[in-house]
């Protein structure tokens, strides 16, 4: 019992083996060696369109060599439960399973987040240790010195590996605090202070204003802290709006003067 590998125009793919007959003869065999050698050649056959598909999921933070063995069970488990009965195409069965065996992989396996390798291997040791263990401390799962003396680690590095096991996927800032009553984790995030923006300007007038006469100090502070407007600055020292209108662009004249002096 052969597959041919003769080419033909049913494909989209030029090198896509001829299998019809042979996955109608697998689907009547019953299970034996037969079938199981049936079986693999049929793998064997497709492997090439499977490490095809793999290719195209190069460069995401996976090996190629993991993702051909990722798509290798994925053509495996295509041609297992394809039903030649149908009329369908094997390859167009087969494309969609391995390609979601892949994303399958991507989902469950990989980091959202940039991980350090060592890190990852922790999580990994971890992950297989409370697996050894679960089985000899039923009803409880193992604790931090059990899992150190059982994979040969520091208490230390247990707990980064458990810690990492919660990492593989980021939270959605849209995503509700457990217990907040519909508060999202966006709502919890500060936005930047605008008078921030005005803290090193303040700074750096300081000195200047600092040198200024009494009374022009004392404008400035009626007219930018306390919000007041000339007309009623004037009204409080006694003079007219004019004058401290007058008095007011003397200070900006001499600060900026000042500054454009340092400045330089």
């Amino acid at each position: 019992m052969r597959v041919t590998s003769g080419r033909t125009r049913s494909h989209p793919h030029d090198d896509a083996p001829e299998t019809a007959e042979a996955f109608e003869r697998l689907a009547r065999l019953p299970d034996g060696p037969s079938r199981k050698q049936l079986r693999d050649e049929l793998v064997r056959a497709w492997l090439p369109m499977s490490e095809r598909i793999a290719v195209r999921f190069k460069g995401r933070g996976e090996s190629l060599e993991d993702l051909y063995q990722v798509a290798a069970l994925g053509l495996v488990k295509a041609v297992d439960h394809y039903d030649p009965a149908r009329g369908h195409a094997f390859e167009a069965y087969a494309v969609p399973t391995v390609t979601g065996e892949i994303k399958r992989h991507f989902r469950d396996h990989m980091w959202t987040l940039h991980v350090p390798r060592r890190v990852q291997d922790l999580r990994n040791r971890v992950r297989q240790s409370v697996k050894d263990l679960s089985q000899s401390t039923p009803g409880r799962g193992p604790t931090v010195p059990e899992i150190a003396r059982h994979a040969q680690m520091s208490e230390s590095e247990v707990r980064v590996g458990m810690e990492a096991l919660e990492c593989f996927s980021a939270l959605s800032l849209d995503a509700e605090l457990p217990g907040s009553d519909g508060y999202a984790l966006t709502d919890a995030i500060g936005a930047a202070d605008p008078a921030y923006d005005v803290v090193v300007d303040r700074v750096t007038v300081g000195p200047s204003i600092a040198a200024l006469p009494e009374r022009e100090r004392f404008i400035l502070y009626l007219r930018f802290f306390r919000g007041m407007t000339q007309s009623r600055i004037a009204e409080q020292l006694g003079i007219s709006q004019m004058h401290v209108s007058r008095l007011l662009s003397s200070c900006f004249a001499q600060l900026r003067e000042e500054l454009l002096a340092e400045a330089g």
